[in-house]
């Protein structure tokens, strides 16, 4: 055990790395790093079974995590993406392959069970791209939620229907089906089963967890009160497994009933990181579960099998997405992201087969395609993100409203929370701006509360003249992208020398790269927050308004002074480390010098609530 563990974390710790600074994303590097140790490749792990069975809990526990955050009253809210997108998607794409599958000549029974287990995507996958692509509180990331939602759900009657398919087919309609403690029973007795376990979770998760959590978090252990929460989800596992329910839907809604507890976030940063592991450990497995040896006997059916499955998937999600209002960018963002299979349909799959309802070599085949389709969502995504930034630059900005303002005093590039402020403060005192904003979600966004701002990228030197730098006097950068910011910084510095630059920067050393590419002005996206912060922070301690006051303003004097006089040495990192300790030590003693003498002009004695200030 110890082997295989040293095995699966050395290839994630090697492969994810590199994986993430090629820009391919975490998943892709675990499903590669699977594939490269598992049994088909250089075979460093063998059977994937015990190992896949384990990962899964990092399914379970991802989905505990998401319903944490999905409080009823949010629920509620979204039945009808829930239930419209959802459903129309699972009903659909499930009705659709089957119909394919029929016209390949397979018996209605396999074509049926194989539409719908296809039409399942990736939970897993889908929602942590989303969320290393910062996609999750977009109308992407909601419209894709409420899908996948569904989909986990429908995996209750896919269960129930596969006897009936199984026992039309001639196979065995319940020894194979989703074995349970209750399978013996007849079917009312089962579904009264299903129906008091989820009764349970809502009444324990109700009236028994808040003070049982209350009674742990008195003990003061976090350690057990990580336990606890580990408990939880391992009860509602074994609960839903043992009436022949999907465990990751029980823990979903386990976490629903204990989204409003004051115990929320304590429970969230508790399980967080088993989350993260257990999940990468999960793809790995997906990763090491491909058959290359199938892949290379039958090379032309999976190059038709999985393109096929994606496409037809994608353009039927875009299909349905975009009839329920989306935007079109957005309606094929979502289809691109679920348009492989799920984790769920290994297991179907296999229950399918064992039941008879599937013959084994097709099943095997539909298992591969599945698992390479996970793979390739993030390419797919990437691929589909690089077509969008090359094909809508390409008209130029697309204003809703209004056009570019002729002959803008300003040019704000970035219309975020920072690039808002700015904006906002030049608009309301009557300066012309031009504004841009590179992502097609915040625009939209903000759009809708009657602000102007256009879609494209500042760093296009052609849209950046259409924009009117050429007639400008100021150039703001507020992208959050530190790259393309100093690109940015770079290329109006070339092309527009009479332009002032005033730029965000994301800390000391950024602002550095900033004036060194020709930046103006720089300032440091916390720093005057954090400084207004600290003054309230004196003035809570018992300084008195003016004193706190002018404390905040020589702070920012002697920091403005120690930036300047390390300006010289930061491209070198020992010379710049030295220069920061011996240039913080001298600043401190002279700003604790000009507040000592502060306090004597006023003659006040602030006594034990002095406290001797630090430069970072």
């Amino acid at each position: 055990m110890l082997e295989t563990a040293v095995i699966y974390l050395s290839a994630g710790v090697i492969a994810v790395p590199v994986a993430t600074r090629l820009g391919l994303g975490s998943v892709l590097g675990y499903l590669i790093a699977g594939a490269v140790i598992g049994p088909f490749a250089f075979g460093f792990v063998a059977d994937q079974t015990s190992v896949m069975h384990f990962a899964e809990f990092g399914v379970v526990i991802m989905l505990f995590l998401i319903g944490l955050e999905v409080r009823p009253s949010i629920l509620w809210g979204m039945r009808k993406s829930f239930f419209g997108l959802g459903g129309a998607q699972v009903v659909v794409s499930g009705a659709v392959l089957g119909a394919i599958g029929l016209a390949l000549g397979l018996f209605w029974q396999e074509s049926f069970a194989l539409g719908f287990i296809l039409a399942l995507s990736s939970t897993a996958i889908v929602l942590q791209t989303l969320e290393e692509r910062h996609l999750r509180q977009t109308a992407t990331g909601t419209a894709s939620f409420a899908i996948l939602l569904f989909q986990d759900i429908s995996i209750i009657p896919m269960f129930a229907l596969l006897p009936l398919l199984a026992a039309s087919h001639g196979g065995d309609a319940i020894a194979h089906v989703n074995p349970s403690a209750l399978t013996p029973y007849p079917a009312w007795v089962r579904a009264l089963g299903v129906l008091a376990a989820v009764g349970v979770i809502i009444a324990i998760g109700h009236y028994l967890i808040r003070p049982v959590f209350r009674f742990i978090a008195n003990a003061r252990q976090r350690e057990i009160f990580t336990a606890a929460a580990l408990l939880l989800v391992v009860a509602v596992t074994l609960l839903m497994e043992a009436v022949g329910l999907s465990a990751a839907l029980g823990a979903f809604l386990a976490g629903v009933v204990l989204a409003e507890s004051e115990f929320r976030r304590e429970i969230e940063a508790d399980i967080e990181p088993f989350r993260g592991l257990l999940l990468g450990l999960f793809f790995m497995s997906v990763g090491a579960s491909v058959d290359l040896r199938l892949v290379a006997h039958h090379p032309l059916q999976l190059a038709a099998l999985v393109p096929g499955l994606m496409i037809v998937k994608a353009v039927l999600i875009f299909g349905i997405t975009r009839l329920s209002g989306a935007e079109a960018r957005t309606a094929a963002q979502v289809g691109v992201a679920l348009s492989q299979g799920g984790e769920f349909a290994f297991v179907l799959l296999g229950v399918a087969s064992s039941a008879g309802v599937i013959a084994t070599d097709i099943s095997a085949l539909a298992t591969v395609g599945v698992a390479v389709s996970m793979a390739l969502t993030p390419i797919a995504l990437i691929l589909f993100e690089r077509a969008c930034m090359q094909a809508r630059p390409a008209k130029g900005p697309e204003p809703e409203n209004e056009a570019f303002d002729e002959r803008p005093d300003a040019i704000i590039a970035g219309f975020g929370r920072f690039g808002q402020i700015a904006g906002r403060l030049l608009i309301v005192n009557g300066f012309k701006t031009s504004t841009l904003e590179a992502s097609a979600e915040q625009v939209a966004l903000v759009r809708r509360f009657g602000r102007r701002v256009n879609y494209g990228d500042a760093t296009r030197l052609g849209l950046l003249r259409a924009a009117g730098a050429a007639d400008a006097k100021l150039l703001v950068v507020a992208i959050d992208d530190r790259d393309a910011a100093e690109k940015l910084v770079e290329i109006a510095t070339r092309h527009f020398p009479h332009l002032k630059i005033l730029a965000r920067a994301y800390d000391r050393r950024h602002a550095y790269r900033l004036l060194d590419k020709g930046a103006d002005i720089v300032e440091r996206e916390t720093f005057e927050a954090g400084l207004k912060l600290g003054e309230e922070a004196l003035k809570s301690l018992g300084f008195e308004d003016h004193l706190a006051a002018r404390a905040r303003r020589l702070f920012r004097v002697h920091d403005e002074e120690m930036f300047r006089a390390l300006e010289t040495v930061w491209k070198d990192e020992e010379r710049f480390v030295i220069a920061t300790r011996e240039t913080s030590e001298r600043m401190n003693e002279l700003l604790a010098a000009d507040l000592q003498e502060m306090r004597d002009e006023q003659g006040v004695d602030m006594g034990t609530t002095a406290v001797r200030p630090t430069i970072n």
